[in-house]
């Protein structure tokens, strides 16, 4: 689970930096959104009892950041 935690989180610091830099307002929207969603799911996996597996937990915090606050598209 730390390694997960720390992917997204390492993602979520890379998206952020290459927004930053962006000059396009599209790629930078788009960078902020993937940063926003890593943001979220290490969170999601953080607050998760620790004694399930790994996969289990991965998938979880996958669910919870694509059911989160965004419509889908019809």
């Amino acid at each position: 689970m730390n390694r997960e935690l720390r992917e997204f989180r390492r993602l979520e610091r890379v998206c952020l930096e290459q927004a930053a830099l962006s000059t396009l307002d599209l790629t930078r929207s788009g960078l902020l959104k993937v940063a926003d969603d890593c943001r979220l799911a290490a969170e999601a996996i953080e607050a998760v009892p620790p004694p399930r597996g790994v996969i289990a937990v991965a998938v979880e915090a996958l669910k919870v950041v694509l059911t989160q606050g965004r419509p889908r598209p019809h």
